[in-house]
């Protein structure tokens, strides 16, 4: 990794990962199908046991085609400021919850975004993620940040 700036980065425990997890309003859900990957950004939410993901539903989904076929989901939820940086990522299954009200989804969640649908043609759907393995990474928060630069 000659002149390539870097951070080094520490490991999470579950305290941290929850920690950040509270945090979290976006993420990258990913999905996959017979060999093709496919990613959207989700809202989430961490309810201090459970992480949920809120998707928009609709006929002939592409998302839906996949997540149906999906057997392990991953889930990526992140920040990469400058002063601090660090993610955690989810891999499981995405377990559709029961009917939620439209209050409860506005309370734990940001504003759905249509992309060319119309809001009569959408359903709002929570699922809950079942992860098997939960992972963090962060930068340290201390005075011992340093950004290596390859130059110096």
């Amino acid at each position: 990794m000659q002149n390539v700036e870097y951070v080094y980065t520490l490991g999470m425990d579950e305290s941290e990962v929850e920690t950040y997890l509270s945090r979290a309003e976006t993420g990258v859900l990913s999905l996959a199908r017979d060999g093709e990957a496919y990613g959207v950004p989700v809202h989430v939410h961490y309810d201090g046991e459970d992480v949920f993901v809120r998707l928009g539903e609709h006929e002939g989904s592409e998302k839906l085609a996949f997540l149906e076929s999906t057997t392990s989901a991953s889930l990526v939820v992140y920040d990469a400021g400058a002063a601090e940086s660090w993610s955690v990522l989810l891999r499981g299954d995405l377990v559709r919850e029961g009917e939620a009200s439209a209050t409860a989804i506005n309370e734990r969640f940001g504003p759905m975004r249509i992309f060319g649908e119309t809001v009569q043609d959408l359903d709002a759907a929570l699922y809950r993620f079942d992860a098997e393995r939960v992972t963090g990474r962060r930068t340290p928060l201390d005075d011992a940040t340093e950004v290596v630069d390859p130059e110096a």
